[in-house]
This record gives structure tokens, C-alpha cells and sequence, in this order.
């Protein structure tokens, strides 16, 4: 059996005018995820990221630390989060719980955010979605399915925390609402490794971050 390590991107600027671009403590969880890898002597055949700036600094950041020889990284769109300001704007303000604001802090982002994958995931979002839940479902099985058959004993894989959860969610066969459960929990930079051949996968270790848990650096655990 091949391995996949599935990593989520560092922290990225939320608050920012570009939210889709690594914050210092973002690069520093990359680098630390390297260093780690480099230490277990974990050395990649193959590296495939999506096409977001977030996932590349990522993986860049973890191949340099790393060190040795570069591996070319191939790209994957079915690897890329949704597009949670579109679902936020499919709802509109309106849609959101009484007395809750998507804007006005992180907090209650994140409990708008469940709400509105909750609506999209049932169908049940007002305006126009440049996605349904089901198509999202069906790009990231297509982009799971191409790297299990495209060879590599050992993968690395960076991209998002939707498309982790999902990923969790259809290796495990579970409903649609685990995935909005496991999404919302994805740490930064946290590693979910599975095992697989061209036909299946099977999930060995969720959200870990190894290259946090140290006391130090605790204040580096973040979700956004």
C-alpha cells in the first residue's frame, strides 16, 4: 500500500484584503511541518497541491525545509475550497441567525460558516452558488481518485479544509454532515495520513500537527 499524507495549508491572512495568502505564522507552521518530515526521514515521490497561492506557499515552504532534491509539484483544481464568500452572498446578511454576523468577528464567522454549509449542503441556499454541495462532492472524489491512480509509494497532498473533510467523510462513508462537522475542527498545517492502491483508501491518523505540540508552540495552533 502507498501513502498520502494530506496536509492542510498554514494559516492564511484571515481579515486581510487577500485572505488567499499565507500570514507569518502560516509560513512558520509550513516550515516546522518540513523540519518534522525531514527528522521522521519521510521523503515524497510525488507532490500535488490545488491551485491556490495558500497551498502553494505551503508546499513550498515544507519542501524547503525539507531539503534534498525538488520534487515538481503537480496541480489539481478538484483540490481547492469552496467559495465561502459565494455561499455567504447566496444566503445573504438576512439568512444568518438573529444577532449573528459573518463580518464581525472570527467567532461568529465560523458559527455563520456552519450554518451556511449546513443550508448548502441540503440545497436550501436563496441565491446562486458557483458550486452545488454535490459538485463539490464530485470534484474532490475525481481529484482523490486521480492521485490514488498515479502512482507514488509515498504523497504528499496540499490543499484545504473542505476538501480534507470531504475527503474524511467519503473514505469513511459518512454523511454529509460529518464533513461540515471535520471541516470546521481542521487545524493549520495539521497532517491526515491514509494508505491506498488504485482502488481504496483507508484512513490512518486525522488532524494531527506533530510539529506543534510542543509547549512553545502552542499559540501556533490555529483554524483559519
Amino acid at each position: 500500500m502507498a501513502e498520502l499524507y494530506l496536509v492542510r495549508h498554514g494559516q492564511a491572512s484571515f481579515g486581510a484584503d487577500n485572505y488567499d495568502e499565507l500570514s507569518p505564522s502560516g509560513r512558520t507552521q509550513s516550515s516546522w511541518l518540513g523540519e518534522y518530515f525531514a527528522q521522521a526521514n519521510l521523503r515524497f515521490d510525488r507532490v500535488v497541491i490545488g491551485t491556490m497561492q495558500r497551498h502553494r506557499q505551503t508546499a513550498d515552504a515544507i519542501l524547503a525545509a525539507m531539503g534534498g532534491p525538488r520534487v515538481e509539484l503537480a496541480q489539481d483544481a478538484g483540490l481547492n475550497e469552496y467559495d465561502f464568500e459565494a455561499l455567504f452572498a447566496a444566503l445573504g446578511e438576512e439568512g444568518l441567525p438573529s444577532g449573528l454576523s459573518a463580518t464581525s468577528s472570527k467567532k461568529d464567522f465560523y458559527k455563520g460558516l456552519r450554518h451556511v454549509l449546513q443550508l448548502w449542503a441540503d440545497d436550501r441556499l436563496p441565491g446562486a452558488v458557483p458550486e452545488t454541495w454535490q459538485q463539490f462532492q464530485t470534484r474532490v472524489q475525481r481529484a482523490r481518485n486521480d492521485i490514488q491512480r498515479a502512482g507514488g509509494r509515498r504523497v504528499l497532498v496540499v490543499s484545504s479544509g473542505g476538501p480534507i473533510a470531504v475527503t474524511a467523510q467519503q473514505v469513511l462513508q459518512a454523511p454529509a454532515a460529518s464533513a461540515i462537522a471535520l471541516n470546521l475542527q481542521i487545524r493549520n498545517s495539521s497532517v491526515c495520513q491514509y494508505v491506498f492502491n488504485d482502488d481504496a483508501m483507508s484512513l490512518v491518523s486525522f488532524n494531527s500537527v506533530p510539529h506543534l505540540e510542543h509547549a512553545e508552540r502552542r499559540e501556533f495552533v490555529t483554524y483559519g
